[in-house]
Formats: C-alpha cells, sequence, structure tokens
C-alpha cells in the first residue's frame, strides 16, 4: 500500500531555512535611498536620513529640579539651621540678571535657570520663610535638587541615528533641540495584489464557492502601520499572462511588490512563473509553517515578495520574512523583534526540521511566572485565531515537540509595531 503524505506542501526539492533566507535577503536587497525633509509633526514612523546632532547642551543651563530656595551649599551650617535673608525671585523662562553673592538665598521655582555659582536648591516645603529670610533645615546634601546643563543631552552628541524608526519620543526631542523639519527617507512604494479567481471585494454578492479577500486588507494595514505608500491593486485571477503583465506594470512604479496566493504548485498557481518570465526569484519554498510557499525575488526593478494564500499564513509571514525585508527597503536599523521566554502549558508535536509558529497567549501561573497557552486550532485559515491571540509562540527547526513546562519563546505582536 502506498503511503500518501497528508502534509499538503510536500512536492520535492530542498526548502531553505528561516535564518539562511533572512541572511541572504540581507545581501541581495539595499535601501531606496531617496530622501526628504517633512515638518516634525509628520514625521511619525518615519525613517531619519541622517544622524541628528545636539546643537546645544539640554538642559542649556543648570536649573531647579523643585520649587524652593537655591543657596550655596558653603553657607549652611553643618548641624543646625540655617538663617538667610531671601534677596531675588527667579522663575522658569527668567535670569537672575547678575552673579549669586554668598550669604543671600534665591526664591526659585521648577525649571528656572540656577544662579551662578548656587549649586544646591531645598524644596519649598522643608523651609520657613517670613517672607525676608527663609529658615533652611540641616543634613542637605551639596547639589540635591540641581540638573546639570547637558544632563539630558550633551551638544555634539548623536541623539537620533540614521535608520531610526521615528517614535513620539523622538520627536519630542527632536523638537526640544529646536528642529522645525526631519530629514527621512522617501516612504517606501508598495503594491499589493491577491491572486485567485475565487476571491471577492468586501460587498460584492459572496456567490457558491467564493471568499471574501482578507488578505490584501490585511497586508494594506500592516504596510501602512509600517511607514509604506501603498498601492492597493485589487484581486488578480488565476491566469498566467494576467498576473505576468500586472506585476510588471506595477514593478515600473514601485520599489517593492506582494502578493498572496497562487505561490505553490497546482495547475492554477500562476505567480512564480509570472515572476520568473519578469525577472528572477532567490527563493520560493522556506521551511517554515505556517507558511512554506513564501518567495523572494525581482521584477524588473522591484522587490518581489509572494505570501501564501491563507490569512494567517499571510501575517506570519508577513511579519517574520517580508517586514524584515521591507525594514531593509526603507534604510530602517535592525527591528529585530525581542521574544520572551515563557513556560508552555500544552504539549505539541512537531515535524523536525522547520520552523512553527503556533498562535497564544499569556497567563500568571501560580507562582507568578508567565505562561503560554496555545490556541486551540491551528488551521492557516482560522483568522479569529490571530484576533483571539496575544502573540506568536516560536518553535526552533531543531524541536521535536513540546511538553507542559518546557521553555518556549514568545513573540508579542506588540514587538511590530
Amino acid at each position: 500500500m502506498v503511503q500518501l503524505d497528508n502534509d499538503c506542501f510536500a512536492f520535492g526539492g530542498p526548502m531553505m531555512a528561516v535564518e539562511p533566507a533572512l541572511a541572504l535577503l540581507a545581501g541581495r536587497v539595499g535601501p531606496v535611498t531617496a530622501t526628504e525633509t517633512v515638518p516634525l509633526a509628520d514625521a511619525l514612523g518615519r525613517v531619519l536620513a541622517a544622524d541628528l546632532v545636539a546643537p546645544f547642551n539640554v538642559p542649556p543651563h543648570d536649573n531647579a529640579a523643585v520649587d524652593g530656595y537655591a543657596v550655596f551649599f558653603d553657607d549652611l551650617a553643618a548641624d543646625q539651621p540655617t538663617v538667610l535673608p531671601v534677596t531675588a525671585r527667579v522663575a522658569a523662562g527668567q535670569w537672575l540678571g547678575r552673579p549669586a553673592v554668598r550669604g543671600e538665598v534665591v526664591r526659585i521655582f521648577t525649571g528656572a535657570p540656577m544662579p551662578a555659582g548656587m549649586d544646591t536648591v531645598f524644596m519649598q516645603e522643608d523651609c520657613r520663610s517670613d517672607g525676608t529670610t527663609v529658615t533652611l533645615p540641616a543634613g542637605i546634601r551639596r547639589g540635591v535638587n540641581r540638573r546639570l546643563a547637558g544632563e539630558d543631552v550633551r551638544e555634539g552628541s548623536v541623539v537620533l541615528a540614521a535608520g531610526r524608526r521615528l517614535r513620539p519620543e523622538d520627536i519630542a526631542l527632536a523638537a526640544s533641540l529646536g528642529h522645525p523639519t526631519l530629514a527621512v527617507r522617501c516612504r517606501l512604494r508598495v503594491a499589493v495584489f491577491s491572486t485567485g479567481d475565487e476571491l471577492r471585494q468586501p460587498g460584492q454578492v459572496l456567490e457558491p464557492g467564493a471568499v471574501y479577500d482578507a488578505n490584501r486588507f490585511a497586508l494594506i494595514a500592516l504596510l501602512t502601520r509600517l511607514g509604506c505608500a501603498v498601492t492597493d491593486l485589487g484581486i488578480l485571477p488565476d491566469r498566467f499572462e494576467t498576473i505576468r503583465d500586472a506585476l510588471a506594470e506595477a514593478a515600473m512604479s514601485h520599489d517593492a511588490l506582494i502578493t498572496s496566493g497562487g505561490m505553490s504548485t497546482g495547475e492554477e498557481d500562476h505567480v512564480k512563473p509570472a515572476v520568473e518570465a519578469n525577472g528572477r526569484l532567490d527563493f520560493w519554498r522556506l521551511a517554515i509553517k505556517p507558511g512554506r510557499p513564501v518567495a523572494l525575488g525581482r521584477v524588473r526593478g522591484a522587490v518581489f515578495v509572494g505570501l501564501p494564500g491563507n490569512p494567517v499564513a499571510v501575517v506570519v509571514t508577513f511579519l517574520r520574512i517580508a517586514r524584515p525585508i521591507l525594514l531593509r527597503l526603507m534604510g530602517a536599523a535592525d527591528e529585530t523583534p525581542q521574544s520572551i521566554p515563557v513556560r508552555a502549558s500544552f504539549a505539541h508535536k512537531k515535524k523536525p526540521g522547520r520552523r512553527e509558529f503556533l498562535r497564544g497567549s499569556l497567563a500568571r501561573g501560580e507562582d507568578g511566572a508567565l505562561v503560554a497557552a496555545k490556541y486551540p486550532r491551528d488551521g492557516a485559515g482560522v483568522l479569529s485565531s490571530l484576533v483571539e491571540s496575544e502573540g506568536l509562540i516560536e518553535l526552533p527547526e531543531d524541536l521535536a515537540g513540546v511538553e507542559p513546562g518546557m521553555t518556549v519563546d514568545f513573540l508579542p505582536f506588540k514587538e511590530f509595531l
């Protein structure tokens, strides 16, 4: 009796492991070089094109960290309260306008520049004042409640390195240095297709045998969140000539092309030969589950990424394979997601030699440790599993299975933001 292989992608030829595939793409894909200058308010998520160097210290001068009284530490008695006259008042945005004099106290407020020479600030609630003099308690340390010039940023230092995808806190830092604009990489132009005669646009009538196209909308959302300029080129029918011509035309005006579906070896899978008719494939099958038929290549001048047809496989392979490619094209610095070692609460059999990604969620065990639970259904078409999970449980190639209590790597979806 012939034993049939129940692995639906078990066609002949070697498969490439994930890490060699990523290393291959790193050597063959370089960043798009065009840059532009954008207002600071429009820079969120953009890739910084040049190092941002601090033109001055932040803060630019020593300043008070609290509301209170600025003094010369050496004017204080060591073991008893000190009474000194209050001779001036300095608020944030003001300046004393003269050097401070030994033996005086300056009423000062948070953020106000420290008078030259004064080195210590008492909190107002620790002191007693009659409006003319102030009683300062003993026991304070020299330099307390004083922020030093350059404590945040030193003049001449690189505060944001080229290649950084700008976050809200990065933009705030650039604003604190007086930059109204930033030089950034131009947005990566990405065209997105779905392929398949069975696909329908949401809102259309769904006749027997048809399904709504979820993949394209998942990819558009993922690409938009990554900061790409996305062109939705719709659904391509399962026709070799149509796919070939659509890819060739899109390559003329885009940096990258992404398709889903049609990457296997069935009679209706035309994407692979369509790409090869216009360019080349560097790899097209990975030792990965879900998502074995994944391709990287070139269509004329554009980078081509072909993803599987099942929606879970599309999201998983985008996050772990397509995303690093696109970030490299964008000129972004390495953003390898950081996994969390957690304890498994489940048993799972795995085929050695391939990397697997299970959907899962985290909870606290009785001992307070993080425990990963696997989503109960493994199917690559169970799109709801992504909605109801918190991340991916990544199982390496050499692992043959998981037993309860074993340590596994958990990749939270938030790591891919």
